[in-house]
């Protein structure tokens, strides 16, 4: 339970970065991805000072033997570039340049009362939905077809 709590406290935490940094006005995110137009530099400063803080906090949290609240870090253990990264990511950037939204702002945003970010998180949903029921099949090995007769 604590966790979930723990969780939560975060997740409050990073609605209000979200918020006080003007994220979740799609607008400023659309401007900062329209490099040709009227291009606002904001979102790049978000970024900027994230990657700072992670850069300089994980050499000393990854110092320690276990997190504060947990008994073991939970670090990604694959460094590959396989398809499905590459069309996640592909079909993430998409989105985000159409809506204007990725996940986190799209949740933080609820709170305006417009249907913008409803809209996108239904269909995002719905997205999720739809790649969990044909998933299995396109993992699923295919039976050979052999190019020549089978004989024994």
């Amino acid at each position: 339970m604590r966790e979930k709590g723990l969780a939560l406290i975060a997740g409050l935490l990073f609605g209000l970065g979200l918020g006080i940094s003007q994220m979740i006005d799609r607008e400023r995110v659309l401007g900062f991805l329209d490099v040709t137009g009227d291009w606002d530099p904001t979102l790049a400063f978000v970024m900027g000072g994230a990657v700072l803080v992670t850069l300089i906090s994980f050499r000393f949290v990854l110092r320690r033997p276990h997190p504060i609240f947990s008994t073991k870090f939970y670090l990604p253990t694959r460094n590959d570039i396989d398809r499905p990264l590459l069309i996640g990511a592909g079909l993430f950037g998409i989105g985000w340049g159409i809506a204007g939204y990725c996940p986190g702002p799209a949740i933080t945003a609820t709170v305006l009362g417009i249907a913008n970010p409803f809209i996108f998180l239904a269909a995002m949903i719905a997205g999720s939905l739809a790649y969990r029921a044909i998933a299995p099949r396109l993992a699923a090995p295919q039976s050979p077809t052999p190019s020549q007769p089978v004989t024994k």
